[in-house]
């Protein structure tokens, strides 16, 4: 099966009545919105988002409070006010919408709206990593609680190639209108937002659209809430759908990105003592962007990780045969066995290094610099890896084969809170 072709039963994307910032309420759209809640990199970027402006997005998707009940009681309490303050309200009619983002070097448009939800079984949504069962669990509470998804996932699909037809030329023609909004974030990403309430044109986008299937890019666990909250609720509803962002790859391709590791109680020292005369170890020169030039070179050559935490850099790379054939399960295909995430967990987390896999021992950084100053302020280890191929991540989707969790970082995201869909309209 395909990613890139055709589908009997594809995506089914249906309008809804976006939540969106009322602009004269806030300070300014920029100053309300933030990266997806797994990004955010605590505790500065949290603090960081809370100053910027008193009704930022991530009081919603990261509540402050001691326990996970108050943390959720608390959004649902926040959004609530916000609701009957003005500060948020729906848009009059449902829509889908167009999302344009754009910087110097990257355009991306792709269409949100609420998807009908299919399990990975029937090959219509495609997940690539599989997800932490507490993190799912969390998720799933919030989104009962406020009764609403606070922000969209990415995925991807291939469209036709040559003129725009079907949902890419309501897309031209869209952008081409003034739009509801437009904001840069400090990024500097440019931010636009339509809304599709032409039927003809909303036609035109789910017929497309039914004929497609989807690669989770970004939002596995988000994916995974919904299905649990779909699987929890006894009769049809708004909880059949979940909201997404839809970018089509053959027009708009996204970046690949590595998830960094942070080894909380493990500093680098003894971290290189243990994998001495199992991979080769080699301490390179900096700065930053020179150590992952040397990461880049060795991980084209086979596994390779840059360790970081004490001031330097550590290449380790060539691991002994005999430790991955001991390590690494054999009940995959060979594209799995050799990916830098499966040798991180199977061998180096769970053989080597004896690290539990729980949020307490193991953080995941999107930002490189950022998994560096932690581990050097927490005396820890930064695993720096280097992203995988697009189209190994494709292939093992296609043949319903999971990567480790957090293998992956598409990009660029889907900026949170310029449009929320409640389950209380739909």
């Amino acid at each position: 099966m395909k990613t890139s072709g055709p589908v009997a039963q594809g995506l089914r994307l249906i309008p809804f009545r976006g939540l969106r910032y009322v602009p004269e309420r806030v300070g300014s759209l920029a100053a309300v919105t933030s990266p997806p809640y797994d990004v955010v990199v605590r505790p500065d970027g949290l603090h960081h988002l809370e100053s910027a402006d008193p009704h930022n997005i991530v009081r919603l998707i990261l509540p402050q409070a001691g326990t996970a009940r108050d943390r959720h009681r608390q959004a649902a309490d926040t959004l609530e006010r916000w609701l009957a303050e003005g500060v948020i309200a729906p848009d009059r009619e449902p829509a889908l919408y167009v999302y344009e983002q754009r910087n110097d070097e990257i355009l991306q448009r792709g269409v949100i709206g609420a998807l009908a939800l299919s399990p990975a079984a029937d090959g219509v949504v495609l997940p690539h990593e599989d997800v932490m069962d507490d993190v799912v669990a969390d998720r799933t509470e919030l989104m009962r609680t406020t009764g609403a998804h606070l922000e969209p996932l990415l995925l991807t699909y291939r469209g036709d190639e040559g003129e725009a037809v079907g949902s890419a030329a309501v897309i031209e023609r869209t952008v081409l209108r003034d739009p509801l909004l437009a904001t840069t974030t400090e990024d500097g990403f440019r931010h636009r937002l339509w809304a599709v309430t032409d039927p003809a044109e909303r036609g035109a986008i789910e017929a497309d659209l039914a004929r497609r299937q989807a690669l989770i890019a970004d939002g596995h666990h988000r994916w995974a809430t919904y299905l649990r909250l779909q699987r929890e609720e006894a009769a049809p509803g708004p909880w059949d759908y979940g909201l997404v962002l839809l970018v089509d790859t053959a027009r708009h391709p996204l970046q690949v990105r590595a998830i960094h590791r942070l080894l909380r109680g493990l500093p680098v020292s003894r971290a290189l003592e243990a994998v001495r005369g199992l991979f080769r170890v080699e301490r390179v020169g900096g700065p930053l962007p020179r150590a992952l030039e040397a990461l880049a070179e060795a991980a084209a050559q086979g596994n390779a990780f840059l360790l970081a935490g004490d001031g330097g850099f550590h290449l380790v790379d060539c691991p002994d045969p005999a430790l991955l054939a001991r390590a690494v399960r054999t009940d995959r295909p060979e594209a799995w066995r050799t990916l830098d995430a499966t040798v991180l967990h199977s061998v180096l987390l769970d053989e080597v290094w004896s690290v539990p896999d729980a949020p307490e021992h193991i953080g995941y950084i999107h930002d490189t610099a950022a998994a560096v100053e932690q581990a050097e302020r927490l005396g820890a280890t930064a695993v720096l890896m280097h992203p995988v191929r697009e189209e190994v991540v494709r292939d093992l989707a296609r043949q319903g084969v999971t990567m480790p969790r957090k293998s992956t970082s598409f990009g660029p995201k889907p900026a949170t809170g310029l449009v929320m869909r409640s389950l209380a309209l739909d």
